[in-house]
């Protein structure tokens, strides 16, 4: 069905069919019966598709990758689209509104998008009592989705400063997510990537690994990395992982790099994702795998289209994968497919 209505859907601007599809998947999820007829077309639920990692129990590996769903509007909604998790964000502290429209654009020939949207989001106060909203209406019995919170910082914290608009995020979103993603490596707010370095990201992790315990729960902590990163840089990673005892890693984020593309789109500035990051991600993954020894989980995500994609992804070293352009490109069907090739191959 969403393949029969993708050509109309393209036809208009993408950040806005993402307002008007959402929206109305709402609409019929709050209809009598609507999220139960959502998940007997999509969800496939089955207990060999559980998995265990970094202590929480996922309900099978594939996940929402952050940038979808925002402001934690969605949960429910994608729960019933059969998501084993949903990252939520990436939010900020206080509500901004991003960067100018538009900030998003598709490139059908490449089988990918183009975004500059700028953390345009609603501030993490709003997306902590979605959450909470969320949870309080699980019915009794009824299993919440994973959760994870990507939490970044606003446009007007200088770099010195970030660490407190990191600290403001984790603080807040503490009671009501499973998880947290710390967000240096978008390309869409000015000077975010230079976090990356060794110095201003060990600063941050060990900040928050040190106000990581609540009533003697703690949360796991991943990093989201960029795939632009070198081999030698990519070396420090694994060190700070180690060092700094996180969770693990998700890799990756969008691109910088335009190399090979053939769509008109391809000189708009923003991060690249899709197709074209295919090959690079799992890459990354596979790198990081070997030269740690499987020591840290990996969420692999960049350019999974189909079930191969996804296997790959898996095969190289990741424990879990994302969708985003992904799931735009081939619909919901997609993660049933996934999880479906995942079992054929139990």
């Amino acid at each position: 069905m969403y393949q029969l209505l993708k050509p109309l859907l393209f036809k208009f601007d993408p950040e806005k069919v993402h307002y008007f599809v959402t929206r109305n998947l709402k609409r019929f999820n709050r209809l009598p019966g609507g999220a139960a007829i959502s998940k007997t077309i999509w969800d496939l639920n089955d207990d060999r598709l559980k998995k265990n990692v970094f202590g929480l129990e996922f309900k099978n590996p594939v996940g929402l990758a952050a940038g979808f769903d925002k402001n934690a509007e969605l949960i429910a909604e994608m729960g019933a689209l059969g998501f084993g998790f949903v990252e939520i964000g990436t939010v900020t502290p206080l509500p901004q509104p991003g960067n100018p429209k538009p900030r998003m654009f598709r490139l059908p020939a490449d089988e990918a998008l183009i975004n500059r949207m700028g953390f345009n989001n609603l501030g993490v106060d709003v997306a902590a009592s979605r959450i909470a909203t969320y949870r309080k209406g699980l019915k009794p019995g009824e299993k919440a989705l994973v959760i994870g919170g990507n939490i970044g910082k606003n446009k007007v914290t200088p770099n010195e400063d970030a660490v407190s608009d990191y600290i403001k995020c984790f603080d807040r979103l503490f009671d009501v997510v499973d998880y947290f993603v710390v967000n240096v490596s978008s390309p869409n707010t000015p000077g975010l990537r230079e976090l990356q370095g060794k110095e201003p990201l060990m600063h941050i992790l060990n900040t928050l690994q040190q106000r990581n315990s609540k009533n003697s729960i703690s949360r796991p902590v991943l990093l989201k990395i960029a795939p632009d990163l070198a081999n030698e840089q990519l070396n420090d990673i694994a060190d700070i992982v180690k060092q700094t005892g996180i969770a693990g890693i998700i890799a990756t984020n969008t691109t910088i790099n335009r190399n090979g593309l053939n769509s008109p789109y391809r000189e708009e500035t923003g991060g690249l994702s899709g197709r074209p990051l295919t090959n690079r991600s799992t890459e990354v993954i596979a790198y990081l795998h070997k030269i740690s020894g499987g020591a840290f989980p990996i969420i692999g995500v960049g350019g999974i289209h189909s079930p191969a994609d996804a296997i790959e992804k898996l095969q190289a070293g990741a424990s879990l994968i994302q969708l985003y352009t992904g799931f735009i490109y081939e619909g919901p069907g997609l993660i049933r497919k996934i999880n479906k090739e995942i079992l054929n191959r139990n």
